[in-house]
């Protein structure tokens, strides 16, 4: 699904919910769609001040909160800082570095085969799926190689 088809399916959930279609709000919703990686409300804030100047925090905060309830948005977690959100589309898998608390998307093939036997012992229907994987990003792992050999 093209960036354009998820955002005017985005913006469909809402209006549908009963939520109008806000400039500030539109602004959240392209700055997720334009974005691989899960960004901080902060971030989503400055990005989103680009497009629409009077964007406020406290309404990037409501309206991830808002679209993470209407399942149009994902909360990725993280233990030292504030979430991180991304576009809720099906399918997404993360890599979240533990020090610098960077989240990238990375495409991970082959979990068909985990995802069918899952299935096939619980019972379940599985719909869609969320990884999310912990670690050292090069960088971290580079900056703890140099401090350990300081």
């Amino acid at each position: 699904m093209s960036v354009d088809t998820q955002q005017v399916r985005m913006a469909q959930a809402l209006r549908e919910a009963g939520y109008r279609l806000t400039q500030p709000r539109l602004a959240v919703l392209q700055v997720l769609q334009e974005n691989e990686a899960g960004l901080n409300p902060e971030e989503i804030h400055q990005l989103g001040k680009t497009l629409c100047p009077s964007l406020g925090l406290v309404t990037v905060y409501r309206t991830l909160d808002l679209l993470a309830e209407l399942g149009l948005a994902r909360r990725l977690h993280s233990e030292h800082q504030c979430h991180s959100y991304a576009s809720a589309r099906t399918d997404r898998h993360y890599l979240i570095c533990e020090r610098c608390h960077r989240v990238i998307e990375f495409p991970c093939h082959g979990l068909d085969e985990l995802l069918e036997s899952v299935r096939q012992h619980t019972g379940y229907t599985i719909n869609e799926h969320l990884l999310e994987l912990r670690g050292l990003c090069p960088d971290c792992q580079e900056n703890q190689a140099v401090q350990r050999n300081a």
